[in-house]
């Protein structure tokens, strides 16, 4: 199997950073909700498809919790040159956290691709009065 190589031109920024109280699945456990909100722009000359991603979640303590899979909030997308893909999705957390990772896919002519997401911090803001 061919090593992936990072596809220059293609970009990951974070648009948006959202956080909210509560509604967290776990109760007490994991009270803290971060929505994220993210464009992979395709500025390169190959047409891509992206297959999944990988994620690498670390807390204060140095706890790391690896998440990756195949597709993109269930989509595998498919971008010409000039497109973008943008999503959303959520980290519940019981503490502050940073993201980094990487999306994975395949470009025009089979070679196996990637790109980097920049890593960012999601901080509990101060609940005190």
């Amino acid at each position: 199997m061919s090593q992936s190589s990072q596809l220059e031109g293609l970009k990951v920024t974070l648009d948006n950073l959202e956080y909210h109280y509560g509604g967290g699945g776990d109760g007490e456990e994991t009270p803290h909700v971060f929505v994220y909100h993210i464009t992979i722009d395709n500025q390169s000359k190959r047409r891509v498809k992206l297959l999944g991603r990988k994620w690498i979640i670390s807390s204060p303590k140095g706890e790391k919790l690896v998440v990756e899979g195949d597709k993109i909030v269930g989509n595998e997308p498919d971008l010409a040159p000039g497109e973008n893909f943008s999503y959303n999705s959520i980290l519940l957390s019981a503490t502050d956290a940073s993201a980094i990772g990487s999306f994975h896919g395949i470009d025009e002519d089979g070679n196996r691709i990637h790109t980097r997401i920049p890593r960012f911090v999601m901080r509990i803001p101060d609940q005190t009065c």
